[in-house]
């Protein structure tokens, strides 16, 4: 069995995989999300990523399809407490914002999708500068203290937003984040690394970074030349075409040939190789695509292959 790895100073302990329930109701149905949702726990794993806003971008969504989906799979399954479930707030189209009063409505939203009595992780999606931090947290350290969350953390958040919250939770002692979720990945690494690495190092934050294959580049399969019939294609094909970006597939091409694993493995594995990164986020589609995401729970690079990795992305 792989190790579980703690979270932050949380009592959590994840998989070094954190499933990515993006693609639940959009490219994933509810019959695949639920056999993906089985393979990922059958191979060990615990840690389901979510947000109420999945999937409010396709047209006939309103957002909290894949907490559905999820709260669905895990009533038919009887599994609450084996798994941790993180969702966040901010960007549903009926919950918008970080108001004290939106964030508890939210809250209850996602609790009765998600079919729970309580959310293990509870994230603020997106920040919102205009609200003040007092007011952010104490929302959360209300819904803490009522059982409805158990640890809360931030995403897409500045330095300067971070370490005032972690401030006025330890001045009040109130309700402390505890895991940040970044954007970061081998083609985006100014998005984490600096300021904001150093902050949730310093304060014994876990990394739990989004975007982790480059909406898909990183799995080797966008290449010049190459169509790829994705929803994500776009974005990943901006990779492609640059220098930075051949340059990493190189590289990813030579250390996965040498470990005899699949390219998305290297590229999470180099994730997992950087301070303070507890679990890597990624999502699965399809069954088929499980395999190589897993893999970065036993893949340890060499410190050269590390070393390789961050000069090409350099």
């Amino acid at each position: 069995m792989t190790s579980l790895r703690k979270l932050g100073s949380s009592d959590l302990e994840v998989f070094p995989l954190s499933l990515g329930g993006n693609v639940f109701g959009w490219t994933a149905d509810e019959e695949t999300s639920f056999a993906v949702l089985d393979a990922y726990t059958a191979a060990g794993g615990n840690f389901i990523d979510t947000a109420d806003a999945y999937s409010a971008w396709i047209e006939g969504n309103k957002g909290g399809e894949s907490e559905t989906i999820i709260g669905k799979w895990v009533k038919a399954r009887g599994n609450r407490a084996d798994v941790v479930i993180a969702t966040k707030v901010s960007q549903h189209p009926e919950y918008q914002g970080l108001s004290a009063a939106n964030i508890k409505a939210a809250a209850d939203a996602s609790l009765r999708r998600l079919d729970t009595d309580y959310i293990d992780l509870y994230y603020t999606h997106f920040d919102k500068p205009e609200v003040p931090v007092e007011e952010i947290i104490g929302a959360l350290d209300e819904l803490v203290k009522a059982g409805k969350v158990r640890h809360i953390a931030a995403s897409n958040i500045s330095p300067e937003r971070l370490q005032a919250s972690l401030d006025f939770s330890e001045r009040e002692g109130l309700a402390r984040y505890v895991a940040l979720q970044p954007h970061y990945n081998l083609v985006s690494r100014d998005t984490y690394e600096g300021a904001l690495q150093d902050l949730a190092a310093r304060e014994g934050l876990s990394g739990v970074p989004y975007f982790s294959l480059a909406a898909g580049f990183l799995t080797g399969k966008y290449r010049p030349g190459t169509k790829v019939d994705s929803a994500r294609a776009g974005r990943a094909e901006q990779y492609a075409g640059s220098e930075r970006g051949q340059k990493v597939l190189a590289a990813l091409d030579e250390v996965a040939a040498a470990h005899e694993v699949p390219v998305a493995t290297v590229a999470l594995a180099w994730l997992a190789a950087q301070p303070t990164i507890t679990a890597p986020i990624a999502s699965a589609r399809t069954v088929a695509q499980l395999p190589a995401l897993l893999g970065v729970a036993d893949l340890k690079l060499t410190e050269e292959d590390v070393a390789r990795l961050t000069d090409a992305s350099a």
